[in-house]
């Protein structure tokens, strides 16, 4: 693995090549990104690629990247853009992609504005909003999340956010009846810590959730796109999510093993089946 530093205009992007450049066997590389995830989750997913030339890098403002233009909030546009400049840095044509929750957001941005970029893209339960039929109440469960975080930390907010994805069906008045979650049921804190710009429980990524794919751009594009789901995920908000984009795009989603972050290993506490799901992977990309 070699590590590189972008600088663009306005930001600096750490990103790491797992192989050779240009690929030994002529293909493109396998470009996987998250949001808010970094390039330290795709670890153990890349761990059963070593015949692939990889890529993984850390958005801006996440992990070792940085940024100078003054924002802390999360665009899907923005962070597509660099994305673009990354693989221009790579020197090669085009890649294939592996996105997943708001990761998948940013590749749909990126088809969109740069459509040559990709040749598959692989978008796994991006949290799209507005496909859902019940995407006002949708909104307001989101800001039930938020709301808990802002009054009173990590480990309210967290709890509120799994609550959130962790259901299933639409957002009834079922879901909003719920007495508030008890952090320690989870494991999480139940002393707030005074911080406020987690980029997943505050409202900083409310551009990603919120991003209206634009499914003409996306039908025109050469790209390859297979919207997928975890198996585990079945019913929940980002399932739902894939499933609606999928009908968007006139599919069926493509059935992965496990969780929404059903590739991972064991470095978030909650663990996939990464073997597994790279298998799929691997059949998805080869057929």
């Amino acid at each position: 693995m070699t590590t590189h530093t972008l600088k663009t205009a306005d930001c600096h992007l750490t990103y790491d090549v797992h192989g050779l450049l240009p690929t030994a066997d002529g293909r493109a590389p396998l470009f996987m990104i998250g949001l808010p995830m970094d390039a330290a989750g795709f670890t153990a997913l890349a761990s059963y690629f070593p015949d692939r030339t990889l890529v993984t890098y850390d958005p801006r403002g996440l992990g070792r990247s940085t940024r100078e233009d003054g924002r802390i909030d999360n665009v899907p546009e923005v962070h597509a853009a660099d994305v673009h400049a990354v693989i221009r840095a790579l020197g090669v044509d085009a890649v294939e992609m592996f996105a997943s929750s708001g990761g998948a957001v940013v590749a749909l941005a990126l088809v969109t504005e740069f459509p040559a970029d990709v040749t598959t893209l692989v978008a796994h339960e991006p949290p799209l909003i507005a496909v859902l039929p019940d995407a006002a109440a949708a909104e307001r469960a989101r800001a039930g999340y938020r709301d808990a975080y802002v009054a009173k930390g990590f480990g309210a907010g967290m709890a509120s956010f799994i609550a959130m994805t962790s259901w299933r069906g639409e957002f009834s008045e079922d879901y909003f009846a719920q007495p508030d979650p008890d952090p320690a049921l989870f494991g999480l804190p139940t002393e707030d810590d005074g911080a406020r710009e987690d980029p997943l429980l505050s409202d900083l990524s409310w551009a990603v959730s919120s991003y209206r794919p634009d499914v003409a751009a996306l039908a025109s594009a050469p790209t390859r796109i297979v919207v997928a789901l975890g198996e585990e995920s079945a019913g929940t908000f980002t399932a739902r999510t894939a499933v609606g984009l999928a009908e968007l795009l006139g599919q069926q989603p493509t059935v992965f093993p496990s969780h929404h972050g059903g590739f991972a290993g064991e470095e978030y506490g909650y663990p996939g089946q990464p073997e597994a799901f790279a298998r799929t992977l691997r059949a998805v990309l080869d057929s």
